[in-house]
């Protein structure tokens, strides 16, 4: 098979993978994880059952894969160089807004929420395989500030999820519960700001100098 046919293949399953995820994430708000089968999930997304089972065998993998699309900066971006930590974390700072604004991740949460009480598991996997895996990448970074000499953190998890917790706690939570809630650009950007000016001033083992990131 020559490469222009295997590519356009890829590409094919590629749109018939999003056309799925945006279906199944449609079907779980409206009708709840339970009452959604994966033939439902082909009808609304127009592919056939047999191109949802070769893709997604069972709703626990294409939940699976939800996750993993709504947290897919986690892996893509890698963490900035250490040495300066005021631009390290205005940059890992704006990729987390950015992530929290998707409309997608909003919608997960709201999934696992709802059906937390029946599918514990579904919020497990959305801590083990969303959450946690971008949090290891800030506390990877702060660590490695620490080692360089940057910053000098006893409690390396305290630090990130105090980092993580301002921006989330402004630009995302009130999102999720509050009808309409929306957060200008200038504001994310200032709440970032302010999320590493504190940790900067709380941390850093000489004063916060310029960004470079402006």
């Amino acid at each position: 098979m020559s490469k222009v046919v295997t590519t356009y293949h890829q590409r094919i399953a590629q749109e018939k993978r999003v056309l799925i995820l945006t279906a199944a994430t449609a079907l779980f708000l409206e009708l709840g994880y339970d009452r959604t089968s994966l033939a439902r999930i082909a009808e609304r997304s127009g592919v056939s059952r047999a191109t949802l089972f070769k893709q997604f065998p069972s709703k626990a993998a294409l939940f699976d894969a939800m996750v993993t699309e709504s947290w897919a900066t986690a892996g893509e971006a890698a963490a900035p160089p250490a040495g300066n930590i005021v631009d390290g974390l205005t940059t890992i700072g704006r990729r987390y807004a950015e992530l929290l604004g998707r409309a997608q991740m909003t919608d997960l949460f709201r999934i696992v929420i709802a059906e937390l009480p029946r599918f514990p598991e579904l919020a497990n996997a959305q801590f083990s395989q969303g959450r946690m895996p971008y949090f290891e990448s800030v506390r990877g970074y702060l660590l490695a500030e620490h080692e360089a000499g940057t910053v000098r953190i006893e409690d390396v998890d305290l630090a990130a999820t105090q980092f993580l917790g301002m921006i989330s706690n402004y630009v995302f939570w009130p999102a999720l519960l509050v009808p309409g809630w929306e957060v200008s650009a200038e504001r994310v950007a200032q709440v970032v700001d302010e999320a590493v000016r504190t940790i900067a001033a709380r941390y850093a083992t000489t004063g916060p100098g310029p960004s470079t990131n402006d």
